[in-house]
This record gives structure tokens, C-alpha cells and sequence, in this order.
């Protein structure tokens, strides 16, 4: 590599690109964004990156109304190395079911629809596996693709192929692929022709295997034999399943984030939301302080955690949102941290202390451009439900997840529902959906519902868990993160009833959280329910348990993981 070689990133502001920008310095290069026609010199860009996140018809509409079409076109004529990364492998096609009125660069002659959510959540999110067909025969990958690694993938809609549109891509169209499964669908998971290369999963996001990708494209290094790409350490189990999505048990780590009496930001744990030290006497004392944010979050990447979340569970109100504390955590935890950030709180119109005013989508935007991959909406989910339900079930679009899923897709918005059980005697008391528990209510009952919770539970609604969901998935969310106040720091296990309650009332992928006190509870709640993830805190930030503790038991109970013991 030659000394201070720079390396040019298209910015159409789609989504985190920081992470990317990290990715390529982290391999020793130098990032320049061109954010408009006018900065795009041919002589002298070398090497090029088409990376986005969200909406294709976003996507490829500012890539037009930039004047981009022709500089990419003729940028890929000159033969020059160019690499497109998740919206930006889907710009390459002719367009997409997403975004009808919207045309894409036509390289691709094909179209992209959306997975069929009949038999698996949607979006599709999580780290799943490659298929790599053969080039001609000679036993060859390119940029290192590896069918035994696992990469991050979160989309919804794809370049689903049949036997003869494959055919005819590789064929008549001399495309190389790499190809997804996703349950019953095949899908182009990486796409190569000449000095085309392009990735619907994000490297950036895919831990060192992910690394391992854009260092290949940088130094041009196309071909490698398969034979060579190097499997897991870790000895297979006998009977380990295969799911039906293709998509490994995902393991996220949650951290609390707040700052204590002395000003200082630390990781906290509390039981039932309340995070104070607690003296003999009962009495309450500083915040509880279980380590530095950025260092915590650290060590759960290097245990191979599949995601990491960051609650923000302190207002901040004596600053301004540019100077916010956790955008400085989020900055710096994405310089080394190569998984998905979430970040959660804050994400909703705001007034600065000068008395601007901040809407939702500007303020995920500074989260966005900061590292986050995507933003967790709570109390503001709620109320958003509430005007959905009280408007006849009509969107408004002027809702957080409606303003930020637009543009960012809805894969970048997670709510955060936080309800608590109660229990009744008969379901027709109530207006919201219930469910028979097998845990009696203290006086017998046989049922119960669940209330949502605002405003770090302190607030109780009497809409039903049920509802907020069913409400928030019209509204443009794209994943749920399910806690449950009556488990939360109770060590006991995730509530099993709650999970598959809620996963009746939506197609988005659930994360079960609230109650993780040991593996078992993981390999419980992956076994007997249909979460799509598992979250643990308190026994990580205690060091009860390691991430890679609970992996190895999950892989050990046959379970479906992502080891990550590879090295860069």
C-alpha cells in the first residue's frame, strides 16, 4: 500500500457511514467523502466506495439529483476498483418493489423484491451465511469471501433469484456471485464483474471476517483459493442445528448509560429501573457504576457479542444535543467496535438549552453520522401508538420512527417496549389482547395482559404490549427490543409467555430482554420461543459470565452461533 493512499467514499447521507470510515483507517488508509458531483474527479479517485443504509428509492434518487449517474458510469468504465456496500449493491440493479418511481443504475439487469414474511420475520437482520458458486470450476472465492465465515445482513428487500435468473446473471450477464438464503429464498448476497465488486451484507459490521473483505478490495487481492480460507477453532458439535432462516442465534450485550452524582458517565444496573446503591438501612446512595461505556462495550466485541446496545437512561438536558455525551461514546466505541451499535434515548424532538428546536430525524441523524446503525424510540413510540389507534389506525407521518424510517429504512428504527404484566379474570374485560398463563395471577387468575410502560417505567399506559407493537410496525419500525419490568433484574429468565405473545402480533424481529442471569436462560428462551436475539446486562457487567461463555454453551447445546475467533 502506498504511504497515505486515500481511498473516496460516496456521501448521499444514507445511514452510518462512520463505521466504514473507521473500517478503512483501521486498515491504514485515508477516507475522503464526495458528497456531490462537483468533488468527483476520476484521475483522481483510486479506489471508490458506494456504501448506504435505507430506502432505495432515497438511496438512488439522491444519487441523482447529485449528478452521481454519469461520474459512477463512467467511473466504472475506467476500470478502476469500485465497491458497493448493502443500498449500494441495490442501486446497481434496474430498481425495486420498494421504490417503484424511483430507477436504479441499470449495471444489473434485474430487479429486487421483498422477503415473504408468511414463514420469518422481516426485516431480515442478523449474521448469516454465504453460498459461493465455483468460478468456472477452478476452486476460487473472491476478496475472500468465506462460506465458513458469518456477515451482517439487514435488509428487507433483496435480489431474490430463482435457478434461471441465476442462470441468466452468471451466463448472459457474466456475474460472479456469492448467494444468501434467507428460509426458502436465495438472494445475491455478493456481486463481482471486472472491477464491480459489491456486498448486499455489511463488512464493516462483520467483525474481522468483515475486515478481512474490504482489505482484500483495498490491496485488489480478487482471487483466493477456497481450499485456504481458514474454518472456526472451535470443534463442531454433533446434531448442531440449522436454522430455518439460515441466521445464527444472535447474542446482543445492552449497556445503561448514565451519569453518576460526581458528573462522571458510567454503565449502571439496577432492579426495576432504579440504579442507586443500596445501604442496610435501605437508604439509597450514589449510581451504581459497573465500568466506562466505551471500554465495556470493548470487551464484549473481543468476546464476539453479535450487537451492542447503548441506553441512554439520563437526559442531558444542560447541553446542547451536538456536545450530547453519548455521541462522543458513540464516536469512539465505533472507531474499534466492527458489530451494529444501537443507541436508545434522547431519539425524539427536542430544544436545545438556546431554545432550538431539533427535529427526531435530525437528531437519529447525528447518532447515525456519530456510529450508530440504528436508534431505539421508547416513550415516544407510546404516544405515537396512541395517536395511531385514536386516528383510526391512519399514520400521520409526522411520528419519530415515520420521520427516520423515510429516509433510513425501517431496519435503523428499533422501539423499546417496556411492559408489565397484569393479571384478570376473564379477557373480555378488557379491550386489548390477553393471553391464559400458565402462572396464576395472585388470586387465581388465569389470564393477564400486559401494560406498556413510558418514561423508564415510570409511567404506566393502559395500552397493551400487543397493540404498541402491532401499532409500531405500521408505523415504521423494524425491530423490536423487548423488555419486561416484572423480570428486569431478577436473574430469573426471560418471560417465555411475553415473547411469543408478541410475536403474534408482528412480522419485525423481537430481541428478548429483561431477566439473563446465567446461559441456561439463553439456550431456554432460543429453544422454547421464537425471539429472533437474546440480551444480556447485569451478568455480563458483573463478570459472572463472559459473551463468548454463553456462545460456547449455546454452540455446546447445539445451537447455531457465530464464533468469531478469527484473526485479521
Amino acid at each position: 500500500m502506498a504511504a497515505e493512499e486515500v481511498v473516496h467514499i460516496i456521501d448521499v447521507e444514507s445511514g452510518n457511514l462512520r463505521s466504514l470510515q473507521n473500517a478503512i483507517e483501521y486498515l491504514g488508509y485515508k477516507v475522503q467523502f464526495i458528497s456531490n458531483a462537483s468533488e468527483f474527479k476520476i484521475d483522481e479517485i483510486e479506489k471508490l466506495f458506494l456504501p448506504g443504509v435505507g430506502n432505495f428509492g432515497h438511496f438512488v434518487d439522491q444519487i441523482r439529483d447529485r449528478g452521481f449517474v454519469e461520474p459512477i458510469k463512467s467511473y466504472i468504465e475506467s476500470g478502476k476498483p469500485i465497491m458497493g456496500i448493502c443500498v449500494g449493491l441495490q442501486a446497481l440493479f434496474n430498481g425495486s418493489e420498494e421504490s417503484p418511481g424511483s430507477k436504479g443504475l441499470g449495471i444489473i439487469d434485474s430487479k429486487l423484491s421483498k422477503f415473504d414474511d408468511s414463514d420469518k420475520s422481516v426485516p431480515h437482520i442478523g449474521w448469516n451465511s454465504l453460498q459461493i458458486d465455483d468460478l468456472n470450476g477452478v476452486g476460487k472465492t473472491l476478496y475472500g469471501l468465506n462460506p465458513n465465515s458469518n456477515y451482517y445482513f439487514v435488509h428487507s428487500y433483496a435480489a431474490i433469484i430463482s435457478k434461471n435468473e441465476k442462470s441468466k446473471l452468471i451466463n448472459d450477464q457474466n456475474w460472479e456471485l456469492a448467494t444468501g438464503r434467507y428460509g426458502n429464498e436465495e438472494f445475491i448476497a455478493a456481486v463481482v464483474k471486472d472491477n464491480v465488486f459489491a456486498t448486499q451484507f455489511h463488512p464493516e459490521k462483520s467483525g474481522t471476517a468483515g475486515l478481512k473483505i474490504i482489505r482484500a478490495f483495498l490491496e485488489q487481492q480478487k482471487f483466493a483459493d477456497l481450499t485456504s480460507l481458514k474454518e472456526s477453532n472451535v470443534p463442531e458439535v454433533a446434531n448442531t442445528e440449522h436454522t430455518f432462516t439460515g441466521l445464527s442465534r444472535r447474542v446482543v450485550a445492552c449497556l445503561d448509560v448514565r451519569t453518576n452524582d460526581q458528573g462522571d458517565l458510567v454503565v449502571t444496573k439496577g432492579d426495576q429501573y432504579d440504579v442507586r446503591e443500596k445501604s442496610k438501612d435501605g437508604s439509597s446512595g450514589d449510581v451504581v457504576n459497573l465500568g466506562k461505556p466505551v471500554e465495556l462495550a470493548q470487551k464484549y466485541y473481543e468476546q464476539g457479542a453479535d450487537e451492542i446496545t447503548f441506553l441512554n437512561i439520563t437526559s442531558f438536558r444542560n447541553s446542547p444535543l451536538r456536545d450530547a455525551p453519548m455521541l462522543q461514546v458513540l464516536k469512539k466505541a465505533a472507531k474499534t467496535i466492527f458489530v451494529p451499535l444501537t443507541v436508545g434515548g434522547g431519539i425524539k424532538d427536542v430544544i436545545d438549552p438556546d431554545g432550538t428546536k431539533i427535529p427526531a430525524l435530525d437528531v437519529a441523524t447525528m447518532y447515525f453520522r456519530s456510529g450508530a446503525d440504528k436508534v431505539s424510540i421508547g416513550s415516544d413510540a407510546v404516544i405515537a401508538a396512541e395517536n395511531f389507534y385514536k386516528n383510526n389506525q391512519v399514520p400521520t407521518g409526522e411520528s419519530p420512527m415515520e420521520t427516520i424510517s423515510k429516509p433510513y429504512g425501517v431496519q435503523a428504527v428499533v422501539i423499546s417496549v417496556d411492559p408489565k404484566r397484569f393479571y384478570i379474570n376473564d379477557p373480555k374485560d378488557i379491550p386489548y389482547k390477553s393471553i391464559r398463563t400458565s402462572i396464576p395471577g395472585p388470586n387465581g387468575e388465569q389470564y393477564c395482559y400486559y401494560k406498556v410502560t413510558s418514561q423508564g417505567g415510570r409511567k404506566v399506559h393502559d395500552l397493551g404490549a400487543w397493540e404498541l407493537c402491532y401499532a409500531c410496525e405500521r408505523l415504521g419500525a423494524g425491530e423490536i427490543l423487548l423488555n419486561c419490568i416484572d423480570k428486569d433484574g431478577s436473574n430469573s429468565g426471560y418471560d417465555l409467555e411475553l415473547i411469543d405473545f408478541i410475536k403474534t402480533s408482528t412480522k419485525l424481529p423481537v430481541i428478548a430482554s429483561s431477566g439473563a442471569g446465567k446461559p441456561e436462560h439463553f439456550e431456554e428462551v432460543f429453544k422454547n420461543t421464537k425471539t429472533d436475539a437474546a440480551l444480556g446486562a447485569g451478568m455480563f457487567h458483573r463478570g459472572e459470565y463472559t459473551v463468548r461463555d454463553v456462545k460456547l454453551y449455546l454452540k455446546n447445546k447445539g445451537l447455531q452461533v457465530r464464533i468469531d475467533d478469527e484473526e485479521l
